[in-house]
């Protein structure tokens, strides 16, 4: 894996291009078909383990971690060897694994002594040997075996090799860096797209470049309307130059998100028809797959037969085209015959702009962070809608197992899994033995239970090695959850909860799922924010700023910016409905106050309205109530698990000639994201504050979060409610033109405390 920011003139006064001997192997010697079909890989530190144990079974004189580097025109290739044994002339590249070595593929053993070869030539050309033993070291990091595939070659040989990758490598950097400078020249002239900047989306564009200038994180609070994209974006790239930025991530919650960032790229290209920037779009693997049944190997796929012998050309189209939203990706894709996801993540390495979802970036597997660690890339991160950060990484460090699947795969395992399995359920039973409330947290996490399921991992794995054609269905979920739930268990601390709830089968025992929540996701979060030169998180709802702080994990130094609205008090009726109560124990009163709420509203200003409640039983019964009490009403409802072709329909009836009110649920697909400016919708109606239910999961998150940080309800209940009420009301006012009218129902909205969470301009 290879990147530009690898291959432009150092910081130094270094002439030339630097790369390292495994991204230029990587981009010059894979070659065959993709595979991957299951093999059991070690952990980072098995892998570190196992270096250290084949050189500790080495002679004194053995050296590690062999710098090496050397040149071939402007190209410098440097890495570090493994190891070499100078009494037996033999330079080792040395590779873990587990399970039988002959399940890896050639290609990679191919790619191993490439790799070698690079590292054996520089090593020749440093102590000016003629020839050099060269011994691929694969140690099995659960037997400790080692096997040792030898070769001598002359230093001629290992030269010729070296010119040759280097060749390869060496059109295609000299490519980049005319595409990089030609690039920074237009960028630097890059002239904002409109005719001025909207208010309020000035401050915040200068906002932008002055974090990423001087290195700094940015939560910034703008409101919904005012062009946070457009304003977030053109900043950045104006500083990519001056910045020497590789790359930048626009990183989303939900798909509508990737388009608007898709939408504001396209404007810019459009005022700017000589700027040719590398767009890309990652898509999640599902959504990108042509053959969703098929294995990902050449045996099964004709896609991933050969793909990486057809990469090279696939990968030239592809840059050259740059526009490569996710149709874009799967034209180029398919004209080669190749896989679209995994080309896609090919051209992660080599697009300027990276558009994407959260977890690409956070999450403990992420791509995009891998690879900005791997190459030292200098990258800024814009992160979309960011106060659905905080849900969204407890989420990605967060596991569960249930029991009930557990039970299924016990009775359909193959013989030699069962006795692992057993045991595994042998040990979860005893844990809930003693309890006796359904749901129950506790302190720390099970150690016999987690033992037990480090050992069924052992025996899964062992298992899908012999078998590989077993690793699939409901053997390899299990197994993927309990790895998940492992790695966890690792990380568990004061910022998480282990949690058992229990659910009676009819007459049968009780089953139970296991979780381990994440409740503060900081700690994981805050050294990907830092690890970039610049991440700005910004939406309309990020009040109160100490919440965010808290739970995101924010550097001190991080720079914040409320920006004032552009629109008047004068476009937005706020009108608070004090005589409701919302609350559960007053809905069945509250449902004929609402409609007439609703009805009153619609008849004295007829138009298109969205009416949000906090359950779809909330909606449902006021849905019904007020068809049969106004059925000339217009009316349409969101639905439980809406196929996007069905939302889509659901917004389509909000037209500028088109009246009636739509239900829907705060919080859910229609209280953000959305854009309905003008006539397509007038007025909204929240009846609810949007607080999380009260149970018992929410109850220990309360008490942690007093705990931690002394306010348990609010940082529960009360700040993630109100943040869905104000993006839901943000859907009303869209342009400086719009004229609208919010109601909020719920007698708690009258409060001095609920009121300080609103927004600043809203004239209530």
């Amino acid at each position: 894996m290879t990147s530009i920011a690898t291959i432009l003139p150092q910081p130094a006064a270094a002439a030339g291009y630097t790369i390292g001997v495994r991204g230029m192997c990587e981009f010059t010697a894979k070659a065959g078909d993709l595979d991957l079909r299951f093999t059991p890989s070690p952990t980072a530190l098995e892998g570190i383990a196992g270096h250290r144990t084949v050189a500790s079974r080495r002679s004194a004189d053995y050296q590690t971690e062999v710098a090496l580097s050397g040149t071939f025109h402007e190209l410098s290739v440097r890495g570090r060897a493994d190891g070499y044994d100078p009494s037996l002339n033999q330079l080792e590249e040395v590779k873990t694994y587990r399970g039988e070595l002959d399940a890896m593929p050639d290609n990679h053993r191919q790619l191993h002594w490439a790799q070698a070869k690079v590292y054996g030539w520089l090593l020749c050309q440093q102590l000016q040997l003629p020839e050099i033993n060269l011994a691929l070291v694969y140690f099995n990091v659960v037997s400790e075996q080692e096997t040792l595939i030898r070769e001598r070659h002359t230093a001629e040989q290992l030269h010729a090799f070296f010119n040759q990758q280097c060749g390869i490598f060496l059109d295609w950097a000299r490519q980049e860096i005319a595409y990089v400078q030609n690039r920074n020249t237009q960028l630097t002239g890059l002239k904002f797209p409109h005719a001025d900047f909207r208010s309020g989306q000035r401050v915040l564009a200068e906002s932008v470049y002055k974090a990423v200038s001087t290195g700094r994180c940015l939560m910034a609070q703008a409101p919904t309307g005012i062009g946070k994209t457009i304003g977030t974006v053109f900043p950045m790239l104006k500083a990519m130059p001056g910045q020497k930025l590789d790359k930048l991530f626009f990183l989303t919650a939900k798909t509508p998100g990737r388009k608007l960032a898709l939408d504001a790229l396209g404007v810019l290209g459009q005022s700017a028809p000589q700027l040719k920037l590398r767009v890309l779009e990652l898509v999640a693997r599902d959504k990108a797959c042509e053959y969703p049944t098929n294995a990902c190997n050449g045996d099964s796929c004709p896609l991933a037969k050969g793909f990486y012998d057809r990469l090279p050309a696939a990968r030239q189209e592809a840059a050259q085209q740059g526009w490569l939203d996710q149709a874009g990706m799967r034209d180029v894709a398919l004209r080669h015959d190749i896989c679209p996801y995994y080309l896609s993540q090919e051209m992660a390495r080599w697009c300027d702009v990276v558009i994407a979802d959260y977890n690409y970036y956070f999450d403990l597997n992420a791509l995009l962070f891998g690879l900005c660690q791997f190459n030292q890339w200098q990258v800024a991160v814009l992160v979309d809608e960011a106060h659905n950060m905080v849900e969204r990484a407890r989420q990605m460090y967060s596991a569960s197992l249930d029991q009930y699947n557990l039970d299924l795969l016990r009775k359909t395992a193959p013989e030699p899994l069962k006795k692992s399995l057993n045991r595994l359920n042998r040990d979860w039973n005893a844990l809930h033995k003693e309890q006796i409330a359904p749901y129950q947290a506790y302190p720390g996490t099970p150690a016999k239970f987690i033992a037990s399921l480090n050992l069924c991992v052992a025996a899964f794995g062992d298992y899908f090695n012999d078998h590989p054609q077993a690793a699939n269905g409901e053997l390899q979920g299990f197994y993927f959850e309990a790895i998940q739930f492992g790695r966890i268990a690792e990380l568990f601390d004061e910022h998480f909860l282990f949690d058992i709830s229990k659910r009676e089968l009819g007459s049968k025992r009780a089953l139970s799922r296991l979780t381990l929540r994440n409740v503060v996701p900081a700690g994981f979060v805050r050294p990907r924010l830092t690890a970039a030169r610049s991440t700005v998180l910004f939406s309309a709802t990020l009040n109160p700023r100490h919440f965010y702080r808290d739970l995101l994990g924010l550097p001190d130094t991080t720079a914040w910016v409320d920006v004032d609205s552009p629109f008047q008090r004068s476009q937005l009726q706020v009108q608070i409905a004090s005589h409701v109560s919302t609350r559960f124990n007053h809905r069945q009163a509250s449902l004929a106050p609402i409609v007439e709420l609703l009805a009153g509203q619609f008849q004295a200003r007829p138009g298109n309205y969205l009416a949000f409640f906090s359950s779809f039983d909330y909606l449902q019964q006021v849905a019904q109530l007020l068809a049969d009490s106004h059925p000339q009403i217009p009316m349409w409802q969101q639905s439980r698990g809406m196929a996007e072709a069905d939302r889509q329909a659901f917004l389509e009836r909000f037209t500028p000639e088109s009246q009636g009110i739509g239900f829907a649920v705060l919080g859910g697909a229609f209280g953000e994201g959305i854009d309905l400016p003008g006539a397509r919708l007038i007025g909204a109606f929240i009846a609810t504050l949007g607080l999380a239910q009260v149970n018992p999961v929410n109850e220990q998150l309360k008490q942690r979060m007093g705990l931690l940080f002394g306010a348990g309800y609010d940082y529960t209940y009360l700040y993630p409610g109100m943040q869905k009420v104000v993006q839901a009301a943000g859907r009303v006012i869209r342009g400086t033109e719009d004229r609208g009218v919010v109601v909020l129902i719920d007698d708690r909205f009258a409060e001095h405390r609920i009121q300080q969470l609103l927004p600043a301009w809203w004239q209530i």
